[in-house]
């Protein structure tokens, strides 16, 4: 158990953050899956910019790193423009 006052609260900040931050993570990671999943170019040009986004704020606050969302969003262009 933490013995200074700052200590605790940053336990509880830090349970928060992480909280947030897996939050984030899991809603993008559903994203992906859907856009994948999709099989007409057209609903899966509407998902792109919205995938992408998530992807770019995951990556703005190092929740995955910027080469990863670098990697998945190649692979997702990819994966639009070849349907």
């Amino acid at each position: 158990m933490a013995n200074h006052k700052s200590a605790v609260k940053r336990i509880r900040s830090n349970e928060r953050k992480r909280l947030r931050n897996r939050f984030q993570h899991k809603t993008a990671r559903n994203a992906v899956r859907k856009l994948r999943a999709s099989t007409s170019k057209k609903e899966a040009k509407k998902l792109f910019p919205g995938v992408i986004s998530m992807v770019d704020k995951l990556a703005k606050k190092n929740i995955i790193h910027a080469n990863k969302a670098a990697n998945l969003k190649s692979k997702l262009a990819k994966f639009v423009a070849t349907l």
